[in-house]
């Protein structure tokens, strides 16, 4: 399955991912509806619609980045995927992905992968609400060295996460907004 079908990834994130009451997500607004992305990533059919979306995404950008990555743990299923398709087509593309905090031990790196400093890089997420995770990630990835030429997310919940990267320089792309959803931002 190489080639990007966003009508079946869109079907499974209703199926699988969408879920609708009363939910508190992670910056502690209240919302009628919840995206469990982990059930779209860690899903053998979506992780591999999710990475040709998301190639196809970085494709149309111009050159491929050197290596695609964000926080643990929820980015390195989304990370794998990408590099395990991008593997098949022989593309050079390399993972990494970027601790809370750095290790206490060994190389003490946060953030971790064949990656350099000087490389291109695009930090990739799961859900975008505020985009305080992908932020962070960025933060690490610029810190260590890393270019970092944009964020790429399956969805985007239209709560503000654009404009916070828009404010860093960075162009925020997602597979969809939860307006594909007939959902209205919360």
């Amino acid at each position: 399955m190489n080639e990007f079908d966003s009508d079946a990834l869109k079907q499974l994130l209703r199926s699988e991912a969408l879920k609708f009451g009363d939910f508190t997500l992670a910056s502690g607004k209240k919302a009628s509806y919840y995206l469990d992305c982990r059930n779209l990533t860690l899903h053998p059919k979506a992780a591999n619609l999710i990475a040709a979306g998301m190639l196809q995404q970085m494709d149309a950008n111009g050159p491929l980045p050197d290596a695609v990555g964000g926080m643990a743990i929820g980015a390195d299923p989304i990370t794998a995927a990408i590099i395990t398709v991008a593997g098949r087509r022989d593309l050079p593309l390399r993972g990494f992905m970027v601790r809370k905090e750095p290790k206490g031990h060994g190389t003490g790196r946060q953030v971790e992968g064949p990656v350099q400093p000087g490389q291109r890089v695009v930090i990739v997420e799961d859900v975008i609400t505020s985009g305080g995770s992908a932020l962070k990630a960025v933060d690490a990835a610029q810190a260590f060295g890393l270019e970092v030429i944009g964020v790429l997310a399956i969805i985007d919940r239209l709560a503000g996460g654009q404009q916070a990267f828009a404010d860093r320089g960075l162009k925020l792309q997602t597979l969809y907004t939860v307006r594909d959803f007939g959902i209205e931002p919360q």
